[in-house]
């Protein structure tokens, strides 16, 4: 089966963390609460699901409605721990820019969608003498739902992604490239969020989306929630209920070994240049350290960064580029506004997603009401925080 994860509100089952009284930091999030509030950004997925071995998929990020390669866009990488197979790397790093739209998907089949995106790109109108591309594609390893050698990823996922990609509301946890990703040693996948700057520092956008992929000691909104639910299975366990809680730990990435993959994306409207862009990116890895992560050796932790402003594109062709850039004593609340979108991305990323039986085994979802009471004995839910969620 693959499914076109058309973008779509949450499901009252699994809620996102703000319709349940979970406020992470203080500026508002736009409209949708995610990384396509920043104007003219979309967001498309291809799950592709078949039995219970091939749980995997792409998610693709278009920076503006037209041609990316022939108005490209300033760009800024952060690498926070380089385990990992991210492509076109070097050269946003040496030209400040970005020329392909963002596609996700699992760790062996970044070439192929690499490949894929490129043939996209040749087949659009004014690319006929195009001889050089420099397609970006990210991952997180995706092998414990999903037989990954099979390397199931075709050309047309890829291309479904791309042309399905809207704006509005974006669907999260198990879908697109997040199909197949564990985080904490629970079901894992996609997330985003956004924060909306007052008019007063200029009204920007920041906005978020993450493919969560990976360990450590699961925190939500500073509470510790990770080594509570542990201690709860254990007890369970020992009195003999026969309680299944977490997702297989017998085999990696699942537990809590730090091994995995985050990949992160951040959008904006505010006018900036690749170094303050690098900058903005590095900021998420605020927001992810305060989710638990510990970044371990084998985890490999990337931000992309890209501005959308007008002002700031980078047209093919021009000699002469006269863009304008918010100075460095502007930057202090975006760089707050990443932070706090990225933690509430991968909440949103566990909070949304479901249940998945995979190729060695089952990656449980988060158990939402045992969460949401550990929240509330620590006082981490806003003071009218609407009705508990259905189910676990």
């Amino acid at each position: 089966m693959v499914a076109l994860a058309a973008n779509v509100q949450s499901s009252p089952d699994r809620p996102r963390l703000r319709e349940v009284g979970i406020i992470i930091g203080s500026l508002p999030p736009g409209e949708h609460n995610a990384i396509t509030d920043v104007a003219g950004v979309r967001v498309g997925h291809t799950t592709v699901v078949e039995g219970d071995s091939i749980h995997t998929g792409v998610t693709a990020i278009l920076p503006h409605g037209g041609n990316v390669f022939q108005e490209r866009v300033p760009a800024g990488i952060c690498v926070a721990n380089g385990f990992g197979k991210l492509t076109g790397v070097t050269q946003i790093i040496e030209l400040g820019e970005l020329e392909t739209p963002i596609l996700l998907t699992g760790t062996l089949s970044v070439w192929k969608v690499a490949d894929a995106l490129v043939e996209w790109l040749l087949a659009q109108p004014g690319m006929e003498e195009v001889r050089s591309i420099n397609p970006v594609v990210g991952e997180t390893n995706d092998g414990f739902l999903n037989d990954i050698r099979k390397r199931s990823i075709r050309p047309d996922h890829v291309t479904n992604a791309l042309f399905h990609a809207t704006s509005g509301a974006v669907a999260e946890g198990a879908v697109g490239a997040g199909t197949g990703t564990v985080a904490f040693g629970w079901k894992g996948g996609i997330g985003t969020s956004s924060r909306k700057l007052p008019a007063a520092q200029g009204g920007y956008t920041v906005g978020v989306i993450v493919q969560s992929n990976f360990g450590g000691d699961l925190t939500i909104n500073g509470v510790r929630v990770g080594r509570e639910l542990k201690s709860q299975t254990s007890k369970s366990e020992n009195q003999g209920t026969g309680i299944l809680i977490a997702a297989r730990t017998d085999a990696p990435p699942l537990g809590n070994s730090g091994d995995g993959s985050i990949m992160i994306v951040v959008a904006t409207d505010a006018p900036l240049g690749s170094r303050n862009l690098e900058r903005l990116a590095s900021r998420t890895m605020i927001g992810l350290a305060r989710t638990g992560s510990n970044m371990a050796n084998g985890s490999g932790d990337y931000a992309l960064a890209f501005s959308t402003a007008p002002e700031c594109r980078r047209r093919r062709g021009e000699s002469v580029l006269r863009t304008t850039e918010l100075a460095n004593d502007c930057l202090s609340l975006l760089f707050q506004a990443a932070a706090e979108a990225t933690e509430e991305a991968i909440g949103n990323s566990l909070f949304q997603a479901t249940t998945t039986r995979g190729f060695r085994g089952t990656a449980e979802a988060l158990p939402l009401k045992r969460v949401l009471a550990l929240l509330r004995q620590a006082g981490a839910l806003s003071q009218d925080s609407p009705p508990q969620p259905k189910g676990k």
